[in-house]
């Protein structure tokens, strides 16, 4: 089984993004369907098994939004990133794919790293 993890860093509060809720979708050619639907733990970080598909597609979703209308960052309600959606392929089933991220509310920066 592979592993996808996550590390989710507020770079508005310069702390971790803890409690960001994220899920994974799997696209293939039947359809979609949810492999996983978490809140980031206290360090902003999460670490799923997932049963790798090798002809599918994944949607990283990170609710951006949904976090900083909690954290009360934009009380006025200007919100313009509202998920973070990121499409990637896991060919390997026995892989770690580790996928961390930077935000704000206006902008995010994330990277690939084994």
């Amino acid at each position: 089984m592979a592993k996808l993890t996550s590390h989710v860093l507020d770079s508005v509060q310069g702390n971790h993004a803890a409690g960001i809720r994220i899920s994974l979708v799997e696209i293939s050619d039947i359809g979609r369907a949810v492999v996983f639907d978490v809140n980031a733990d206290e360090q902003g970080r999460i670490d799923q098994t997932v049963a790798v598909n090798g002809d599918a597609r994944y949607e990283l979703n990170f609710y951006a939004a949904d976090y900083f209308r909690k954290k009360g960052t934009h009380p006025d309600g200007r919100q313009i990133i509202e998920e973070v959606v990121i499409r990637l392929s896991m060919p390997d089933p026995d892989e770690r794919y580790h996928i961390p991220m930077m935000m704000a509310p206006h902008a995010y920066s994330l990277w690939w790293s084994e």
